[in-house]
């Protein structure tokens, strides 16, 4: 099976950004499945090709007349779903890595695969899942400046002709800095704590960062005239900073970039005793317990409310809490960015 590192990257992105429990690539319905709401997803279909028709004179669907031939070639790169207690939430990506920038053809033929890409996605989810909620997502590291405005245009369109037919799906377009904020970035701050062979994008930067900051070997040989350099010096490659950060949850942002700054002692020794108190905690991050609590205190066991994982700060074990919220009722996570903000 053909393996797409944009894949690949967005697979880890939903794993370990976005915390779903389930995802999937390449995902396709099977001919076995009964298409649900079939009513809806006809009216979506009809009402987004005459306003998309009239208002711009796009034709998204083109040969396909029919729901069961339109959903029948439907392909999601990648699907995952976020089981949590108060909502599940479920995600369509599709990814297209284009090195030379998003490239359908001409400029209105790949806005218009583009939107067909993501109101499928809608129909696919609604037929097969019967949700009418959820985010779909098209994103592309590189795209023209002109196309991408076109499609941010088409944003509004998109969600209005959704809205219309009774469904609450996000559209987003992630492209060019923001792939690389929303997307790159936050998967960078997790890869030294990933150990899954099947993420090859994460692996791949694994194995290159073993050997980063090494002068590559000079060699001879006869084809000078075919000679040249793969890369002038290797950099590690690692996460710049916290740009970003608003895609994580606040879990995965306390157990990868606090805890990071922990441990390689980014912070100062007098403030590492502040967050064993609980008044700097409340006061500084709005928990309810101390941020950190030494392991010798427990016997190096980790107490209720703290991660069972211990860290290192300057030569001795600590404990993290782990109870951290971002809820209306209970929102610690704009007290987390301030503190990170001030030590960007």
């Amino acid at each position: 099976m053909k393996i797409e590192i944009g894949e690949s990257l967005v697979l880890s992105w939903l794993k370990h950004i976005k915390e779903c429990q389930l995802v999937q690539t390449n995902w396709k319905a099977s001919y076995k499945w009964e298409l649900k709401n079939r009513d809806t997803i006809e009216q979506l279909m009809k009402r987004s090709n005459e306003l998309f028709s009239q208002k711009y004179g796009y034709d998204i669907y083109k040969g396909n007349r029919s729901i069961d031939q339109l959903i029948g070639q439907a392909e999601i790169d990648v699907i995952g779903i976020c089981f949590e207690e108060t909502q599940n939430q479920i995600y369509a990506i599709d990814v297209a890595f284009h090195e030379a920038g998003l490239n359908y053809g001409s400029k209105n033929e790949t806005v218009t695969r583009v939107i067909k890409k993501c109101l499928r996605s809608a129909m696919c989810i609604h037929g097969y899942f019967g949700i009418e909620t959820g985010t779909i997502i098209f994103t592309s590291p590189k795209i023209n400046p002109a196309v991408e405005q076109d499609l941010t245009n088409c944003l509004d369109d998109i969600s209005l002709v959704l809205k219309d037919t009774g469904l609450n799906y996000k559209i987003r377009i992630i492209g060019n800095d923001d792939f690389s904020e929303k997307i790159l970035e936050p998967v960078l701050n997790v890869l030294g704590d990933v150990a899954d062979t099947s993420e090859l994008f994460m692996r791949s930067l694994q194995m290159y960062n073993m050997f980063a900051g090494k002068k590559p070997k000079q060699t001879t040989t006869q084809r000078t005239t075919n000679m040249r350099k793969v890369s002038p010096e290797f950099d590690v490659i690692k996460s710049q900073g916290i740009d970003g950060l608003e895609e994580m949850k606040i879990g995965v942002i306390v157990r990868t970039v606090l805890r990071k700054l922990l441990e390689d002692g980014m912070v100062l020794k007098e403030e590492i005793e502040k967050m064993q108190t609980k008044e700097y905690s409340k006061e500084t991050f709005d928990l309810q317990y101390p941020l950190l609590q030494k392991a010798a205190l427990t016997q190096g066991k980790s107490p209720v409310r703290y991660y069972s994982a211990p860290l290192k700060i300057y030569g001795e074990d600590y404990f993290l809490c782990s109870e951290w919220f971002e809820v209306p009722a209970n929102n610690d996570r704009p007290y987390l960015m301030k503190w990170l903000a001030l030590r960007k």
